[in-house]
C-alpha cells in the first residue's frame, strides 16, 4: 500500500468533506466576529439646567471591563471632583475561552481537510484515524455548545456593565441631588451577537458531522456486519 500523497478531491463532494469546508468557514466567523471587537459608549452627565457633560468609555475584546476607565483621574464633573473610575465586569474567561475553541476549531478542519484530500487511502485503511476524527467531532460540538452557553452569558454581562443602570451604580456623582446621568450612544454589538448564533449553529453542525464521522469507524462496519437476528435452531426429527 502506498503511504504518499495522492490528491483526490472527491471527498469534498461527500458529506464527510464538504460539512468539514462548512465547519472551517463558520468557526472564521465565530471566533472572528468576537475576536476583533472595539465598542464606544457615550453618557451624557446632566448637572441640572443647560449645562451637560459626556463621558466616554471605549471597550474591546478580551472585554476585561474593570480595567476600562469611565472617569480619568480627578476629573471634575457638575462642580464635583470625581475620582478615578473603572466599569466592572470582567468576562474575558469566557470570550477567550470561546475563540480558542474557534481557533483550534479553524486548525483541525484544516488538517481534516488535508487527509480528507490527500490521504483518505490511509484514513479508510486504518481503524486508529476514523475513530479519533470522531472523537475529535464529539469533542467539539461538546465545546462548542460550551463555550458558546459561557460567552452568551458574558455578552450579556458587558451589555449589562455598559449601560445607563451600570453607569449610575459605580458613578457617585450620579446619585447628588439634580444630577441624572444617561448613556445616550451606545457601541453596535451586532457583531457579538452574530459570534454566538454562529457558535450554536457549530454545535449543530458538529453534532450532526459527528454521524459521518462514525459511519467511517470500525464500530460502524462491524454492526452493519452482524446478522439481523439469531439463527433459527434446526427443527427436531
Amino acid at each position: 500500500m502506498m503511504t504518499g500523497l495522492r490528491l483526490n478531491w472527491a471527498p469534498l463532494k461527500e458529506p464527510l468533506g464538504f460539512i468539514k469546508v462548512l465547519e472551517w468557514l463558520m468557526a472564521v466567523l465565530a471566533f472572528g466576529s468576537c475576536a476583533g471587537y472595539v465598542g464606544r459608549n457615550v453618557a451624557s452627565v446632566s448637572c441640572g439646567g443647560d449645562r451637560n457633560e459626556s463621558l466616554s468609555v471605549t471597550f474591546s475584546y478580551p472585554f476585561r471591563l474593570n480595567q476600562v476607565l469611565l472617569v480619568e483621574t480627578n476629573r471634575t464633573l457638575c462642580n464635583h471632583t470625581v475620582p478615578q473610575t473603572h466599569l466592572v465586569q470582567d468576562v474575558s474567561s469566557s470570550a477567550e475561552f470561546f475563540v480558542a475553541i474557534g481557533v483550534l476549531a479553524f486548525l483541525y478542519c484544516l488538517l481534516a481537510l488535508l487527509v480528507y484530500v490527500g490521504y483518505m487511502h490511509i484514513y479508510r485503511d486504518s481503524d486508529l484515524y476514523p475513530i479519533a476524527d470522531f472523537l475529535m467531532t464529539v469533542f467539539f460540538a461538546f465545546f462548542w455548545m460550551v463555550s458558546s452557553s459561557a460567552w452568551a452569558r458574558g455578552l450579556q454581562l458587558v451589555k449589562e456593565a455598559t449601560g445607563t443602570e451600570a453607569v449610575r451604580e459605580i458613578l457617585h456623582l450620579c446619585r447628588e441631588s439634580g444630577v441624572t446621568c444617561e448613556v445616550t450612544e451606545y457601541a453596535s454589538m451586532r457583531s457579538l451577537n452574530i459570534s454566538v448564533v454562529f457558535g450554536y449553529l457549530n454545535m449543530i453542525v458538529w453534532a450532526g458531522n459527528a454521524w459521518f464521522a462514525y459511519k467511517e469507524t470500525r464500530w460502524s462496519t462491524q454492526k452493519a456486519s452482524q446478522p439481523g437476528g439469531r439463527a433459527q435452531a434446526p427443527a427436531p426429527i
